[in-house]
Formats: C-alpha cells, structure tokens, sequence
C-alpha cells in the first residue's frame, strides 16, 4: 500500500497513554500502520493537508443495530418506553430480507464514517427470512469500516412469557450452529483485523438462562467476546427480579457474564455492587445517551463508572431509538448528560472525546485501535475547524463544545474512506434512494 502524509495538522490529539497534544505536526502512514508523527516529514507517496484541522483517532462505536436504519420515526414508537417500543416494531422488522439488512447496514455505516467513526460493533439479533450475520459483514466490507458483528438471537417468544413475536425467535440449537459457522467464517482474531466476530444473545428478558450459559461457554472456547443488553431501565431491573429474583448485575455474573471479554450496553441503572463488579472484572459497558433519553431510560452513571475503573465506551444503539448515527453527536450528549446529573465539571470535552475513541477501543479489546501513535492502526479523523462551527473558539481542539459534527478526512486502515466530507468507497445516493424506497415499501 502506497505511503499517506498528513501533514500540517494544527492540533493532534493523540489519545496515547500520555494522551499528547500536538501542533503543527504530521502523520505517516504505511501498510495500515502508522510509521511516524512528528514535524517536517516527507513521503513520495500521498500528501494530505491538515491545515486547519484537528485530528483525532477515528471513533469506535460499541453498540449499534444497523438493521433499524430502515425504521426511524416509527408513529407508535415515536414516544414509548422500551418495551413498548419493541411491541411496535417487532412486527415491521419481521417483513425484513437480506437486502433490508444489507441495505440499512450500509446507510448506517455511511453516517458512522462521516461522524468520524472508523470502528463500529453491530448487535444483529433476528434474522427473518432468509437474513445472516452474512449481509451486513458484507456491507461492511464494500465501505471499508472496521466491523465488529455479533450474533446476536432471540429464543423465548410470546407464548413462552417473553416480548418478541413467536415468528422472530430461533431454536437455540439452531442458534449456536449458526453463531459456529459464522464465527468459523468471518472472525480474524489478528491485530489489524477488520472483521471479528462476538456472540450476543439479545437480552434476559428475549433468552433462557441455558442460552446465556451456553452462549458463555461457547466464546471462552472460541476466544471471541460476548454482548447483551443490560440494566437499561426500570422495566429492565423490574424483570429481572421478578424471573431471576436478583439484579441484572448478580444474574450476569453467575452465568458468566463478566470479565474483559464481556461488555454490556446500557447500564443506566447499575448499582454501586454492580458497578464495583464491572470494575473488579474488568466488564465494559457501552453507554448510549441519546438512545437512553429517547426513550427515557434514564442517564448512565458514567461518572461513577470511570471513577470506579470500569471500561467505557460510547454507541448510538439503533436509529429506531436514535434516531441518528451520529458518534461525535454521541459523545457531546455524553458530557452533556453527565454534567446535568453532576454538575459542571463532571466531564471535560476532551474526556469524552477519550470516551468516544480509546475508550471505545478497549471496550471491544482492540488496544490497536483508538489512539494515534506508531504501530497503532491508521484509523484517522480530521475534523475541519474553519468553519462556522468552530468561529470564535479560543480551543478548537474542544471539538465537543465547538466543532463540526461530520468528518472532512477518514482513514480506516490507511485507506481514505472520506474525502472532503463525502464517502468515497460507496455511491452514497444511490445507497440512499434504495434505503428510502425500502422504508416506503415496509410501510404500505
């Protein structure tokens, strides 16, 4: 792969473990690698100017469901709680294909790239005629996103005491076949991988207590990571003592799922015993702010998470609870959200940049990603400060409080997937025009 210098750049901020900021420096990449970052550098291969840009590590989102791109603003979704919620889509998401969930994988990971996000997780937990993990790693592929996917699953339908439609739920057998083939086909395990594989039984609310347990055992063999929702709202919590006669947290922990290989969405409603067990385990969570005020679950305690020691790391969740996807947006509701519940200076703009893309990194257990220093991968973000959007600032490097919420540069890889704003590796309106005429057949 030819060498890329990105030169000039008016502020980098490295998120190394120093976490340095930089000006006037450049950046070298090679072979998806960066080589060197400094000042005065030289290349015979291509020059990209950062002036006036602040450039970061490409942000990694943590939890997403691409295939609810087709299904924003939803009416009789639009204001309900979680559960609710659910009921109301359950049964559009049933009339979904392949090309639904290949479609809708592509738009969403489009918006994702011109966030600044290199790196995003999906939790794929139905899969209705004929659908496959398959479809979105494909979409994935064709964009050049770095994709984490998870196959996910559902088991205990209406008739059994659960919420999903008997139609949308699988025979658990059949699910662990198929999370082994699919594993079996796409997991690359290698530092700089761009696809690996995890396993995420939807919900306690949606599996058995065998699942999750099998579900457990099945990772530990396999060396992949694990992810499910948890502790998102009261209704949540409510279920859990009801089914299992203890929290979400305790439940997690006795069927093994804890540990670095673990991480959970949510989290709104964790405990200071859950909280401290994440710590000691080194369990990861991945907050979703503008998700949890959507349907008003509430506001994650991530303060007391990071203070604790907890892995944190930041998803849209999906953009029929979003309704965007949008991860720099993302994180500017972090801090916001964390300062209503804490006051004001309980998160700076630049931890929640941190949040957003180191952070995120090692939620997923990817130390190669999230950070811009030499031998990390060249996942790369340049944010335009010239603009309106920045006008006035006295620290344009506090992206968060004033600065652009679409990308002008993006490197996965050391491959430029945005360029001047625009996806480069996709026909964006072509994708788009089938996106919309997709939505507009699923609501005839």
């Amino acid at each position: 792969m030819p060498e890329t210098l990105i030169r000039h750049a008016d502020t980098i901020l490295t998120m190394d473990a120093t976490r340095r900021e930089l000006s006037g420096a450049d950046i070298l990449l090679r072979d998806g690698v960066i080589v060197e970052i400094g000042t005065g550098l030289t290349t015979t291969g291509t020059v990209v100017s950062a002036r006036g840009c602040v450039v970061t590590p490409g942000l990694v989102n943590t939890h997403h469901h691409l295939y609810q791109t087709l299904t924003r603003a939803v009416p009789g979704g639009q204001d309900a709680l979680l559960f609710g919620w659910l009921q109301t889509l359950y049964p559009i998401w049933s009339r979904f294909g392949p090309e639904e969930m290949y479609v809708s994988a592509l738009t969403g990971l489009a918006e994702l790239a011109l966030s600044g996000c290199t790196l995003s997780s999906d939790h794929l937990y139905l899969y209705p005629n004929g659908s496959r993990l398959d479809d979105t790693i494909a979409a994935a592929s064709e964009i050049g996103l770095r994709f984490h996917p998870t196959r996910g699953s559902m088991s205990i339908g209406e008739s059994d005491g659960g919420l999903p439609p008997d139609a949308l739920v699988e025979q658990e057998r059949d699910i662990l076949n198929d999370t082994i083939r699919v594993i079996d086909a796409f997991h690359d395990a290698a530092t700089g991988s761009m696809c690996r594989v995890g396993i995420a039984p939807c919900s306690p609310f949606s599996v058995s207590r065998d699942l999750m347990r099998d579900a457990a055992l099945l990772a530990r063999d396999k060396r992949v990571m694990l992810h499910t929702h948890l502790a998102e709202n009261n209704e949540d919590i409510a279920y859990s003592e009801a089914k299992f006669g203890c929290r979400p947290g305790q439940y997690a922990e006795d069927l093994g799922w804890t540990g670095p290989d673990v991480w959970h969405a949510h989290c709104v409603k964790l405990n200071g015993v859950e909280i401290d067990l994440f710590a000691r385990s080194q369990t990861g969570v991945a907050h979703c702010p503008c998700s949890n005020c959507r349907l008003g679950s509430g506001i994650a305690p991530v303060r007391a998470m990071r203070d604790a020691g907890v892995k944190v790391g930041l998803g849209v969740d999906g953009s029929a609870s979003n309704d965007a996807g949008n991860l720099v947006s993302e994180a500017r509701q972090s801090l916001l959200m964390q300062r209503v519940a804490n006051g004001a200076d309980a998160m700076s703009a630049r931890e929640a940049l941190e949040i957003a893309t180191r952070g995120g990194a090692d939620v997923l257990g990817r130390p190669d990603c999230g950070r811009l220093e030499v031998g990390k991968r060249a996942d790369i973000a340049l944010w335009d400060t010239t603009g309106i959007e920045s006008a006035g600032s006295w620290d344009p490097a506090a992206l968060l409080l004033a600065g652009p919420t679409r990308v002008k540069h993006l490197f996965v890889e050391g491959r430029q997937i945005v360029s001047d704003g625009h996806v480069t590796s996709i026909d964006l309106p072509r994708t788009i025009e089938r996106q919309n005429t997709l939505a507009r057949a699923l609501n005839t």
